[in-house]
């Protein structure tokens, strides 16, 4: 049985949540500001968090920026009214690893949340297999160590999350060859579909952030990802 963390400060809205994922079978602890939140992650082991960023007190965003210093793969969610563009990205860019705003319907959520904790809990991303070891791919100063599923730019590790690994590999391995989107997307849903899914839990716009994200963290490197118009996307050779 997963736990799952839920981080909101309307009483309501925390009382459903708990609600429905208790009928889902999950494990619920709760809390209503950064702080409680962080003593609850102090004291208690989680698979997952969802995320309100309107929290009193302190920003919800503290709590992210704090959780990926001290448990980096924990997977977030952010769940929030704040649906602009900016808002996205801001979030994604700290390291959530889904962004889903006010108001939502609750099976989408589930089904989010679900593919999220699959996700994690994924062997090859959680524990190496001794079985699946494979050589790191060097491509010029980017070293890929497809076992550990790291990545070291110049020597210096990259912080990557699991998504931003997926892409930055696939883009790797195909390297000089065009990834559609379908591509990545596909590598992100990896896995059998949820029961009563309806709605996919990622699209071209989240690919389009992590995309920005990836480039930003290449910057000091002679690799470049190109966006091709109507195809998708090409790591250029260093």
């Amino acid at each position: 049985m997963a736990t799952i963390l839920i981080v909101e400060d309307d009483a309501l809205l925390l009382d459903a949540l708990t609600g429905q994922l208790q009928q889902q079978q999950y494990s619920v602890c709760t809390a209503s500001t950064v702080a409680g939140a962080m003593a609850v992650l102090q004291t208690q082991a989680v698979d997952g968090i969802l995320l309100d960023l309107g929290l009193p007190g302190a920003d919800g965003m503290e709590l992210l920026t704090w959780v990926r210093r001290q448990i980096a793969g924990l997977p977030v969610l952010i769940l929030t009214a704040r649906d602009g563009v900016d808002d996205r990205v801001r979030g994604l860019n700290a390291g959530a690893d889904d962004y889903l705003t006010k108001p939502f319907n609750m099976q989408e959520l589930q089904a989010r949340l679900q593919a999220m904790l699959r996700r994690a809990r994924q062997p090859a991303f959680t524990q190496p297999s001794t079985a699946a070891v494979s050589l790191p791919t060097a491509l010029g100063p980017l070293v890929l160590d497809h076992t550990a599923r790291a990545a070291a730019l110049n020597g210096t590790p990259l912080d990557l999350t699991q998504r931003e690994w997926e892409l930055l590999e696939l883009l790797v391995q195909r390297c000089g060859e065009v990834v559609t989107r379908d591509d990545v997307l596909a590598a992100w849903r990896a896995g059998p579909p949820e029961p009563g899914q309806t709605a996919a839990p990622l699209n071209s716009n989240a690919l389009e952030v992590y995309v920005h994200r990836l480039r930003k963290k290449l910057d000091a490197s002679p690799l470049s990802i190109r966006n091709i118009r109507g195809l998708g996307y090409m790591l250029n050779r260093p």
